[in-house]
């Protein structure tokens, strides 16, 4: 099974990047970011995806998030649905039998800390209450934290700055603390090379000074199946890469 996130930075500007990346890789779950986009306004060539129960959540040109389940490994449309603290259409979930799955776009922080602040704690509340219910959790996205400083290029590395701060990274354990598990660094633990967003000028994607801030997080019964979380640096012209993390059958 392949669970893949991306942050597209724009629904409208990028879905033909996003039809020939799932084309090629055929993700069973596709967790989308940044849509900029109310429903009505995603192209129709991605509305009704082919092969895909598909599900779209924004307000307009800010925030918005979509996830998208294969047919084919998921016969029964999934029941989609948000969580109480979802803000500014930031969290979608589809419920698949025991497995719940999270596209998630955590707020920067940089006009509203204490807003990203709270969402953070609600996020980690969400995992507890998965976690004490028994459900396989994965939460996918941009969680705007950088987990520690290597997960920043040095050149990056801000003591004060947002997405780095003391706090943010307390909170990102606490989340993991519930029985979550960062697959992208358990599969890739040595490699100080490995981020998923670049800020758009000096050809920083180009020359990898980056930082990790996108995830697949995964309940410690799943993640003991994975096998692979690459990030695609490859793929379309986004400031963030899409991560896909590919878990053996049962």
């Amino acid at each position: 099974m392949k669970i893949a996130t991306w942050n597209v930075n724009g629904i409208r500007a990028r879905h033909v990047q996003v039809l020939e990346w799932i084309a090629r890789d055929r993700p069973d779950v596709v967790c989308l970011q940044e849509l900029k986009a109310k429903p009505e306004q995603v192209p129709e060539t991605l509305g009704d995806l082919a092969g895909y129960w598909c599900y779209w959540h924004g307000a307009g040109a800010y925030s918005g998030v979509g996830l998208h389940v294969s047919k084919e490994r998921f016969p029964e449309r999934p029941v989609f649905s948000h969580p109480a603290f979802d803000h500014e259409t930031r969290i979608v979930e589809a419920a698949l039998g025991d497995l719940v799955v999270a596209s998630v776009y955590v707020p920067n922080g940089g006009k509203d800390y204490v807003a990203k602040i709270a969402f953070m704690q609600a996020l980690e509340g969400y995992a507890a209450a998965m976690h004490d219910a028994g459900r396989t959790l994965v939460v996918c996205g941009d969680l705007n934290v950088a987990r520690s400083e290597r997960d920043v290029h040095p050149k990056e590395r801000k003591p004060d700055g947002i997405g780095q701060r003391p706090e943010e990274r307390a909170l990102f354990e606490r989340l993991l603390a519930h029985g979550l598990v960062d697959v992208g660094r358990a599969l890739d633990p040595d490699n100080d090379n490995l981020f998923t967003w670049w800020a758009p000028w000096r050809n920083l994607r180009q020359r990898n000074i980056g930082w990790r801030i996108d995830y697949v997080l995964a309940s410690e019964r799943l993640a003991a199946r994975a096998t692979a979380c690459p990030v695609l640096r490859e793929v379309g012209t986004s400031d963030h890469a899409p991560v896909m993390a590919t878990f053996a059958d049962a």
